[in-house]
């Protein structure tokens, strides 16, 4: 398996910027880009992401030949790599993954991801994937409780360089798995580490906001959602918490 280069930096504004920038450039990696730390880290939605040092922050760059819509599917590919990462550190049955790609430990986030992509002038779809793992600090002024994989560790915790190359292998091999058997066995593997599935919760879309209970995931990667009146919403976008009345 060959797996795609790694540029590190000390320091950028968003790892997710670059791949962009690099893209429209007319650039396509395949390229790991990390930094110990981001000025103008993005989260979903516009959200800031803070990367203090001792934090993993990377975005792989890639092009495919798929739809946007298929190529979408990759943000499931990134969140199993990272709770593979989070097994290797923690220890298994600690990583459990929130529709569609939060990594919770014990109900507190330890991660993001964020999917960009853009059509380059040849008719091929660059794919940025960022990756934002709470090695050794979690964020306090957020609107969700966050953690750590140092919260839970004795010894210290890993160094985002060191666990890069990791991530990269865990990613590739998902991803290979999606690129010959297709998505079935990625949610499949998704629904096993998930968390809330049966269980009440709020999911926030852009323009409303619905109450019911999470009975799992579609083929395509929605989150099938029971309202209160039995009918079955299929949520593709937006935010979903669980643990609120």
């Amino acid at each position: 398996m060959q797996l795609p280069a790694i540029e590190a930096y000390d320091e950028i504004d968003s790892t997710n910027a670059e791949a962009r920038r690099r893209a429209e450039a007319g650039g396509g990696g395949p390229v790991w880009i990390t930094a110990l730390t981001q000025t103008a880290g993005r989260g979903r939605r516009g959200r800031a992401w803070d990367t203090k040092t001792g934090n993993l922050a990377a975005t792989l760059l890639f092009l495919t030949d798929m739809s946007p819509g298929d190529a979408a599917q990759v943000s499931f590919i990134a969140a199993l790599a990272v709770a593979d990462l989070a097994e290797a550190c923690l220890g298994p049955d600690l990583a459990r993954l929130k529709w569609p790609n939060d990594l919770m430990i014990h109900g507190r986030k330890a991660s993001g991801i964020l999917v960009e992509s853009g059509q380059r002038p040849d008719g091929k779809l660059w794919v940025a994937v960022g990756i934002g793992v709470n090695l050794a600090h979690a964020p306090t002024d957020v609107e969700r409780p966050a953690t750590s994989f140092a919260d839970f560790m004795s010894a210290p915790p890993p160094k985002p360089r060191a666990r890069i190359s990791s991530a990269s292998r865990g990613f590739e091999s998902w991803k290979q798995i999606w690129e010959r058997d297709g998505f079935a066995p990625i949610a499949k593997a998704w629904t096993a580490r998930a968390h809330g599935l049966g269980e009440p919760c709020v999911a926030r879309l852009p323009n409303q906001t619905h109450r019911g209970v999470a009975e799992g995931m579609d083929p395509d990667g929605a989150l099938r959602l029971r309202l209160d009146d039995g009918v079955i919403l299929r949520i593709t976008a937006g935010d979903v918490f669980f643990g609120e009345g």
